[in-house]
């Protein structure tokens, strides 16, 4: 339709109509050039957001894995050593009087809208890990430190799983995972 308008005015002997149809011509390249880059750009823009996001993925998991590490290893004398129970046991841990912390505040799963992550569980219903529920391809497919490097046959976030024991094996992934979110598990 545009292209017939064009034609239409070009084929008038008018030279003002001429100089309005290159007029238009142009502004219509000019809008056409402006989208395509529009285009272009939100791509590598949602590249961006994506590779931040998972950025954030690993360094909140590893915050998790490593809280989830120190309540393990720090069970009081003569205590045996456990896993939380839930994930508000990093917040403050029950087992002591005093107020002692493995986290600040549970972070959010930043590659999901409603920030719940999945539990990896041990015997009893406690708590060794957590994985993103996440069933996107990731961007980062290598170059993990060495904690993570079985990160990189992942298929999708939900195959990283952050566990303490670290297994740094292909049969991590084979850890049976609970399903529970962190809202249905403070609910207990």
């Amino acid at each position: 339709m545009l292209l017939f308008r064009f034609l239409k005015q070009l084929s008038n002997n008018n030279h003002h109509d001429r100089e309005n149809a290159f007029s238009y011509l142009s502004a219509l390249i000019f809008v056409t050039v402006i989208g395509i880059s529009l285009t272009a750009g939100s791509t590598y823009w949602s590249t961006i957001v994506k590779r931040e996001k998972e950025k954030e993925l690993l360094f909140r998991g590893d915050q998790i894995r490593r809280a989830i590490e120190s309540y393990y290893q720090g069970a009081p004398g003569g205590a045996g050593t456990q896993y939380p129970s839930s994930l508000n046991d990093l917040l403050k841990d029950p087992r002591y009087l005093t107020t002692r912390r493995y986290l600040r505040k549970i972070y959010a799963d930043p590659m999901t809208k409603d920030g719940q992550w999945g539990l990896i569980t041990a015997p009893g219903e406690r708590i060794k890990g957590i994985f993103s529920k996440s069933n996107e391809k990731p961007l980062k497919a290598g170059n993990f430190q060495e904690d993570y490097k079985n990160f990189e046959k992942a298929g999708k976030y939900s195959d990283w799983k952050f566990v303490y024991p670290i297994e740094k094996e292909a049969g991590a992934s084979s850890i049976p995972a609970s399903g529970k979110t962190i809202e249905e598990e403070s609910v207990r």
